[in-house]
């Protein structure tokens, strides 16, 4: 597998919500996407549920989304490789509860 490049990836900026009730993509504050996970801030688990909702959201393999800023903090930048901005838009539109 060549090296990744920047230009192969894209940054979210996340408002992240833990011990949450579910887990679940809310909406757009800012320019940050606000998203519940039910995994509590200890030990990183907060951090490694946000990375599987998006994950399975997306489509792709865990491994491809990273924390880059954040890691303590609710408020994250992440990037993702190898997806294109569309499908990232498309995918984590927050979903009607019914």
């Amino acid at each position: 597998m060549g090296k990744k490049k920047e230009e192969d990836s894209i940054i979210l900026h996340i408002a992240v919500q833990p011990k949450a009730s579910e887990d679940r993509i809310v909406s757009f504050h800012g320019e940050a996407l606000k998203v519940k996970v039910t995994a509590p801030p200890t030990e990183g688990k907060a951090n490694q549920r946000l990375i599987q909702v998006l994950a399975e959201r997306l489509n792709i393999g865990q491994s491809r989304i990273e924390i880059i800023q954040g890691h303590k903090s609710r408020r994250k930048v992440l990037r993702i490789w190898n997806v294109s901005s569309n499908q990232v838009r498309n995918a984590l539109k927050p979903k009607n509860k019914e």
